[in-house]
């Protein structure tokens, strides 16, 4: 990692969870660069200090600069990678001519990449070898962040000095990150969870009730565990914040992106008419089928998340699957 002082910033992606941390960056000292790839993100930002089109009503810190250029981030201390994760391949391609050796990237989106099943980190790697990579996931919505509500989140890098100095860069007396060294664990449990958050709106919309919705988060929390471990994570990881803790806030509230899509597909719509009008991306309709081909490969039994690859993909409907569930073979916890 580069030992000089992380004062510039630079975040690539101008939607409401990239804005957010921007105005956490910010409120942490720090000179911030955003680069959206929408011009009317980036003149509303440096005009009127406001994400309109996706963090409406959130006044934002006049200090952070917003671009449509990636180049204005190449003088950055540190990088936010918060492109959607089906886009961060090619958000880090075009900014790799860009980096300079050694700069640490901050992965900030949660997700396995479609066709290559590769974490965000494997991404990296593949894409911008030279920089040093990290991971930021935890239970944490956009426009609480962003208005300065007391969040708690898990930084993971594989130095421990370098995940304690990030971590001091961005904090602030309402953001707190807690470091730790296993990026695959934090990583898992950010990808799964939206999967299930699918599935707990599923239930919320069928009006199932409280009880299944309880036994849902729980046995997905199993799911997700199985399968942070099989992918090289550690369970004491996915058992904190970014695992249980994002599980936990990302199945319980419809203003969850996942749990709305979940809640309209469980009241009877479609896919389509589920996601219609939604300007933000929902990533676990695009992780479900992935993280179902990745458990496969893995040998790992995550029927939950292959439930809901099913009901997004029209292979089964919402009922049958739910039966479906609640068929199979008894077993021990």
């Amino acid at each position: 990692m580069n030992k000089a002082p992380l004062s510039k910033t630079g975040v690539i992606g101008g939607g409401a969870w990239g804005t957010a941390l921007a105005q956490v960056c910010a409120r942490a000292g720090r000179q911030v660069t955003l680069w959206a790839r929408e011009p009317d993100v980036v003149e509303a930002i440096n005009t009127t200090h406001e994400n309109a089109i996706f963090l409406k009503g959130v006044p934002l810190d006049p200090l952070i600069r917003a671009t449509g250029d990636l180049g204005d981030l190449a003088d950055s201390d540190l990088i936010l990678a918060v492109a959607p994760a089906q886009h961060t391949r090619a958000a880090l391609a075009a900014f790799a001519p860009h980096v300079r050796d050694g700069v640490p990237i901050l992965l900030c989106s949660k997700g396995v990449e479609q066709g290559s099943l590769k974490l965000m980190t494997q991404v990296l790697a593949e894409t911008i070898p030279q920089a040093a990579p990290a991971v930021l996931s935890g239970p944490s919505f956009a426009g609480e962040v962003a208005r300065g509500l007391p969040t708690a989140v898990t930084l993971a890098c594989p130095d421990p000095g370098c995940a304690e100095s990030l971590a001091e860069a961005i904090a602030t007396p309402t953001f707190r990150p807690y470091f730790a060294t296993d990026m695959i664990g934090a990583e898992a449990g950010g990808a799964v969870k939206n999967v299930l958050a699918i599935a707990c709106g599923i239930v919320e919309g069928r009006g199932l009730g409280r009880s299944a919705h309880a036994a849902l988060i729980t046995r997905g929390f199993a799911e997700l565990t199985r399968l942070a471990i099989a992918l090289g994570g550690e369970a004491e990881t996915v058992a904190g914040l970014c695992g249980l803790g994002d599980l936990v806030l990302t199945c319980s509230s419809p203003q969850s992106r996942n749990m709305s899509v979940g809640l309209a597909l469980g009241q009877g719509q479609t896919l389509e008419q589920a996601l219609a009008g939604k300007l933000s991306v929902a990533e676990g309709v695009a992780s479900a089928p992935a993280v179902r081909e990745l458990a496969a490969r893995l040998g790992v039994e995550t029927p939950i998340c292959e439930a809901v690859a099913a009901i997004l993909a029209g292979q089964v409907g919402v009922d049958d699957a739910i039966r479906g569930l609640l068929s199979r073979p008894l077993r021990e916890e």
